[in-house]
């Protein structure tokens, strides 16, 4: 498909609803894997991987608002999508947000209650899967997003970039700590994602906003 050539309807319905396929997967995959994090943390006692499973559920937040925006296009065509794509926007970096501050609250717990886990196996395994899969997605929602020319696709894709820094977080710390036993060694990993969360969020709104952003098109 040559993107110097305006879509045809029938392009932008099947865009459209290859984003809401991939907005829906998301949202899913998400709610599998902050239950799966949540209940083996809770067990195992690893507070890493509880927050990881906590900011998988943040990030369905961000996955549902732009389901919402390519079902609601996809069924009218005469819609404003500006309009749609500056709720998905604003609901993306309010996401964000929320994002890096359950991964502050996280990090602080963690130095504070000087806690070690149980084991840490299951950081792995969970961390593996989800940089395969969100590393998937991701390349997926970004050529989508550029052939829609879509700023709210682009950085939902953004926000999935964001979980498989997160996820490579986890995996480190889950590694480091099964060979040395060091607990909370992914703390200051987690702080530095919170930052970079906080920024994507404020980008988010100042796209909502028609401000022109150091976001990567």
């Amino acid at each position: 498909m040559n993107s110097a050539e305006p879509l045809s309807l029938q392009q932008k319905g099947f865009l459209y609803r290859r984003a809401w396929i991939l907005a829906a997967i998301t949202v899913f995959y998400n709610v599998i894997e902050g239950l799966v994090s949540v209940l083996f943390g809770l067990e195992d006692k690893t507070l890493s991987l509880f927050g990881f499973g906590l900011d998988s559920f943040v990030e369905v937040i961000s996955g549902a608002g732009v389901w919402h925006m390519t079902k609601r296009f996809g069924r009218n065509n005469d819609a404003d999508p500006d309009t749609f794509e500056q709720l998905a926007l604003r609901i993306t970096g309010i996401a964000f947000y929320m994002l890096a501050f359950g991964l502050i609250i996280t990090s602080v717990l963690h130095f504070y209650l000087r806690h070690k886990p149980d084991t840490t196996f299951w950081g792995i395994v969970v961390a593996g899967v989800s940089i395969l899969s969100m590393w998937l997605l991701m390349h997926s929602k970004i050529r989508v997003g550029k052939q829609l020319k879509s700023q709210a696709i682009l950085a939902d894709a953004v926000c999935t970039k964001t979980c498989i820094y997160l996820s490579v977080v986890l995996l480190a710390a889950s590694m480091i700590y099964e060979f040395t036993g060091f607990g909370g060694v992914d703390s200051i990993g987690t702080i530095v994602i919170a930052i970079l969360s906080f920024k994507e969020g404020r980008e988010a709104f100042q796209k909502a906003k028609g401000i022109m952003c150091s976001c990567k098109k």
